[in-house]
């Protein structure tokens, strides 16, 4: 699946949002540092029953190596929906890719 969301990023098959972009400018996430992340990300999460569809969490690095997950939709769609995006804690993270219990 993440491969799929890789293609339709690269493609740009992608919208974020509206909460998304409020997230990406409160944040200073670029859409070129989600390009980046996308490039070289992994699915950590998967959310099948979302209460607004079907979707996952994937982690990766930008250029500069900071680390951002993106919570998005499955592959299936026409277009990827960016629904959340933002720089882990590292205190709440194990190599930003498991939850801390």
């Amino acid at each position: 699946m993440v491969e799929e969301i890789k293609q339709k990023i690269h493609d740009g098959l992608f919208e974020f949002s509206k909460h998304a972009v409020d997230q990406s400018i409160v944040r200073a996430i670029s859409v070129q540092e989600v390009r980046e992340v996308v490039a070289g990300a992994e699915s950590i999460e998967d959310y099948p029953e979302d209460k607004y569809g079907p979707s996952c969490l994937i982690f990766g690095k930008t250029a500069a190596s900071r680390p951002i997950h993106i919570q998005c939709s499955y592959p299936s769609r026409d277009l990827v929906k960016i629904i959340t995006l933002y720089q882990p804690d590292a205190e709440h993270w194990v190599e930003f890719k498991v939850r801390r219990i």
